[in-house]
């Protein structure tokens, strides 16, 4: 360590740092532009002048190494007339509309015109005419706002190391593009997004829109995406280098059931994807499976957080995958834990609800033995109809009896023989009990619930299987791969109608009455409003028809407990407290029916609420994975931006239509690296330091 002096103020620094990081690490501003604390310095900007005791003309700090005694003062007249120079030179050819600049407020250049209060009124202005390129993916390029700083040139060649962008001419000016002028796909560009975090003006920007506060919501979309908030970039970025066990630690972290999730999660991320708009979204679901198959339990298993016992006692009722979440994160708080389950098997829908060719049960009960060995109590075949009994035993109670029970439309014939509802279906298929099925199944719904009922018809012997939807087919809420492999099997869809009746003959469903929607809306008291096509009604004959249009929940009595819509329990938003003290209510009886990731993310919340109301800090967060070093550099891949999705191998439809072996194989061993290196690595970007702006080192010496 050396001591210099700036503005008679002594510090110490490191011996070989520039003279404009040692300032500013200090809290001594001095303005600058191309700088940034990530990249190489190339002193363009000349904006960084200083006075140094000694020298005979000011210089650039940002190029000067410290030396142990040396004196600088960083204002001073001729400091001051060379900076403005500079500044005047720059904002000659930049325009003059920063309050329809789409960077307005979030512009370095701005806050440096504003501190150095300078105007290019002395200059010939000059309009530099380049068109605004937006056909890129992500990205938006406009040159007229580039200042020539070098920043994005630094990042894409000394950062990333892909060094698709340079300086370019075009008449008299100069300017930043691709190397052959080509877009960035075309380019191998890898979309990492590091120029335009580095960019201190409009000139290389995110197409997508964001503010401060939700920055990084925006450009790391499947993290903020995932109900419990996964890190799905860092166990795709993982698996890309075969590090299985910390991938699945990764999701361990939010989640205790990643081979579950990696079979039937919903996986709205997907969905989410910044990749999609370059070619093909990742298939994240079925990288996190892969991680969960090849998961040794080596950062997880009898590891993580386990605090001293509190001595306090919870109930929870329902050994779903809410139940089961948030049993696990109570027992790691320290407390003793009892979950009650009506049926003989925990699991909830994982176990007598999704189907065993979509999840194994196997993989099903490996997840669920994992969490018990936490030390919680499981009682099987064990109802619960008076909640408030459970109090003189509990310090808390948890209600996560999930939705139970199918519910049946009421029209003509809807109490005939042959008509039932999709829960008791499938659990009776799960059981392998009679379920009273005949041969020509219609089921009424446009969900993966109703896609279950009749793919598993089909596999227990219907000889034909019709799905009726009130959506139309793009607007369906089964997942389309549902909807595709069911196509495959053999099953009729009939999207877009309504279901006028069910006949009967002498007693037993005979078929159901459909006519065609025109259009279907709702109105102010959310109830159906339905236009039919005129002369449109088809008869779909069968002998069994299965309802799969929702469920409610099925929670005895218990009178003192708020309810809402199909019987869901009414919770406190903020806690998940029902009407009762002391009592809580999470997953889908609460909201309806909804998805696995869901569930464990209202388990995560409502294990945090309850531990706070037993008198500990809500902290459930673990760490589990190892500390990861992150590496800045990806490198040029060629043909990277149009690297298509690798597909999952599906067991061919003949050979999977009459039985409940598992239908998707998941992503092959020799590609699934290739599949998650397609990832684009959005939160690299959050690695970059932030370059602080003048204002921020004001508010710090403050």
């Amino acid at each position: 360590m050396i001591t210099i002096t700036i503005n008679d103020q002594k510090i110490e620094v490191e011996e070989g740092t520039s003279l404009l990081k040692a300032a500013l690490d200090h809290n001594i501003y001095i303005p600058h532009i191309c700088h940034h604390p990530d990249l190489p310095e190339i002193s363009t900007c000349k904006l960084c002048l200083v006075d140094i005791e000694g020298e005979e003309k000011p210089l650039c700090s940002c190029k000067v190494k410290v030396k142990d005694g040396m004196v600088v003062h960083t204002e001073s007249e001729e400091v001051t007339r060379l900076r403005n120079l500079a500044m005047e030179l720059i904002l000659a050819a930049h325009p003059e509309d920063c309050s329809t600049c789409p960077k307005y407020g979030q512009c370095e250049l701005q806050n440096l015109i504003q501190y150095m209060n300078v105007s290019a009124t002395r200059m010939h202005r000059r309009v530099k005419g380049f068109k605004e390129i937006k056909n890129n993916p992500l990205y938006i390029h406009d040159m007229n706002r580039c200042i020539l700083c070098g920043r994005c040139v630094r990042a894409c060649h000394d950062m990333r190391h892909v060094g698709i962008l340079d300086y370019k001419k075009k008449g008299v000016e100069s300017y930043v593009g691709t190397l052959h002028e080509k877009l960035l796909k075309d380019e191998d560009c890898r979309f990492c997004g590091a120029c335009a975090e580095v960019c201190p003006t409009g000139t290389i920007r995110d197409i997508a829109s964001y503010s401060a506060s939700d920055k990084w919501d925006q450009l790391i979309p499947c993290h903020s995406a995932c109900p419990a908030h996964t890190d799905v970039p860092r166990y795709v970025r993982y698996v890309s280098e075969g590090k299985y066990d910390e991938a699945a630690a990764v999701v361990r972290e939010k989640a205790p059931f990643p081979h579950v999730l990696g079979y039937v999660c919903n996986h709205v991320c997907e969905g989410e994807c910044r990749r999609q708009a370059v070619s093909d979204p990742i298939s994240i679901r079925n990288i996190k499976r892969y991680a969960a198959e090849h998961d040794t339990g080596r950062y997880w298993h009898h590891k993580g957080k386990q605090l001293p016992d509190t001595n306090k006692k919870v109930a929870i009722v329902g050994a779903g995958v809410a139940g089961l979440t948030a049993a696990y994160y109570l027992r790691k708080q320290g407390h003793d834990v009892t979950i009650f389950e009506q049926q003989e098997k925990a699991g909830g829908m994982m176990q007598y609800g999704i189907p065993s060719y979509r999840l194994p049960r196997e993989d099903v009960d490996e997840e669920i033995d994992y969490i018990l060995e936490t030390g919680i109590h499981l009682k099987t075949n064990h109802r619960i109809d008076d909640v408030n009994a459970l109090k003189k035993d509990y310090d808390a109670i948890l209600l996560a009896v999930g939705n139970q029970q199918g519910r049946i439309l009421k029209m003509e014939g809807s109490d005939a023989s042959g008509v039932l509802t999709n829960l008791s279906f499938l659990r009776q298929v799960a059981k392998g009990q009679e379920t009273g099925m005949g041969e020509h199944v219609i089921v009424l719904g446009g969900g993966n619930v109703a896609f279950d009922c009749a793919r598993s018809a089909k596999r227990m012997g219907a000889k034909d299987v019709h799905v009726a939807a009130l959506e139309a087919r793009d607007k369906m809420t089964a997942d389309e791969e549902e909807i595709l492999e069911a196509i495959e099997e053999g099953i009729t869809i009939h999207p877009g109608v309504t279901f006028e009746h069910i006949t009967t003959k002498d007693g037993h469903v005979s078929g159901v009455g459909i006519s065609k929607i025109a259009s279907f809306t709702f109105d102010e008291n959310r109830q159906a409003v339905i236009e039919k096509v005129p002369d449109s009604y088809e008869l779909i004959t069968g002998d069994t028809v299965i309802f799969a249009v929702g469920q409610s929940c099925d929670l005895g009595e218990n009178k003192a407990l708020e309810r809402g819509k199909a019987n869901s329990i009414v919770t406190n938003e903020e806690n998940g407290m029902t009407s009762i003290e002391g009592i809580f209510a999470c997953g889908d009886a609460v909201y309806g029916t909804k998805s696995v990731i869901l569930a464990i993310a209202k388990g995560r919340e409502v294990a945090s609420s309850m531990d706070k109301y037993l008198g500990g800090d809500g902290d459930i967060s673990e760490v589990l994975a190892p500390v990861e070093h992150i590496n800045n550099v990806l490198g040029k891949r060629e043909g990277f931006g149009y690297e298509e999705r690798i597909q999952p191998t599906i067991v061919a439809p003949d050979k999977r239509k009459d039985n409940f072996n598992l239908v998707n194989l998941g992503i092959d061993d020799d590609k699934i690296k290739k599949e998650a290196s397609r990832c684009l690595q959005c939160d690299l970007r959050c690695h970059i330091t932030h370059s602080k702006i003048w204002s921020e080192y004001r508010k710090e010496q403050a």
